[in-house]
C-alpha cells in the first residue's frame, strides 16, 4: 500500500497545489504531527468520518429501497445523498493530508466542519424539502461534523498547525504609492 501511495504522491501533490492555494507548501513540524495526541485526534476524526460515510450510505440505501418499493423519491433527496457522499470522501482526503502535516488540508477540513453543519441545518429547516428520515439524517450528519470540528479546534491541533506568517509585501518603487 505504501508503495502505491508513493507512486501516486505526484498526483496528490498536484491536488494539494490546486486545493491548497497560497498555503499549499506549508507543512507542520514532523515531530508535532507524529506526537501521540495528534495521531489520536486524527484517528478519532477518521472514525467519525467513517460514521459519516455509513450514514451517507444508509441514506442512499433508504432512498433506493423506497424507490424500489414504488415510493416517490424527490430530486433533492437524491442530490443530498450524492452530495453527502462526495463531501465525506473529500473530508477523508483532507484528513489524510492533514494527518501527514499539510496545513492547507487542516484549514480546509476545519472550514468544512464549520460551514456544512450550518448549511445542512438550514436546508433541513426548509418545510417539505426533505422527508422526516432525511431531516433526521441531516441533523445527525451535522452533529458528527460539529464533533469533528471540536477535535480539529483542540489546543493540540492549533499548536500543530499555527497560522503561517504572512509574506511581506514587496517594496514599491517611488511614485507608485496608493
Amino acid at each position: 500500500m505504501n508503495a502505491l501511495l508513493a507512486r501516486l504522491e505526484p498526483t496528490f501533490r498536484f491536488l494539494d497545489r490546486v486545493a491548497g492555494g497560497r498555503h499549499a507548501e506549508v507543512v507542520a513540524a514532523p515531530e508535532a504531527v507524529a506526537h501521540p495526541r495528534t495521531r489520536q485526534v486524527f484517528a478519532r476524526v477518521a472514525w467519525l468520518l467513517g460514521l459519516e460515510l455509513l450514514l451517507g450510505l444508509g441514506a442512499v440505501g433508504i432512498a433506493v429501497g423506497l424507490a424500489r418499493h414504488g415510493a416517490s423519491v424527490t430530486l433533492p433527496v437524491w442530490t443530498r445523498t450524492v452530495v453527502v457522499l462526495g463531501i465525506t470522501t473529500t473530508l477523508f482526503y483532507f484528513t489524510w493530508r492533514a494527518s501527514r502535516g499539510w496545513y492547507w488540508a487542516y484549514q480546509r477540513l476545519l472550514l468544512f466542519t464549520r460551514v456544512f453543519p450550518v448549511v445542512t441545518l438550514v436546508l433541513a429547516a426548509i418545510p417539505h424539502l426533505y422527508p422526516a428520515w432525511m431531516i433526521t439524517e441531516q441533523i445527525v450528519f451535522s452533529l458528527i461534523l460539529l464533533g469533528i470540528g471540536a477535535y480539529l479546534g483542540s489546543a493540540q491541533l492549533r499548536e500543530v498547525f499555527p497560522r503561517p506568517a504572512r509574506a511581506a509585501a514587496p517594496p514599491r518603487e517611488p511614485g507608485h504609492e496608493r
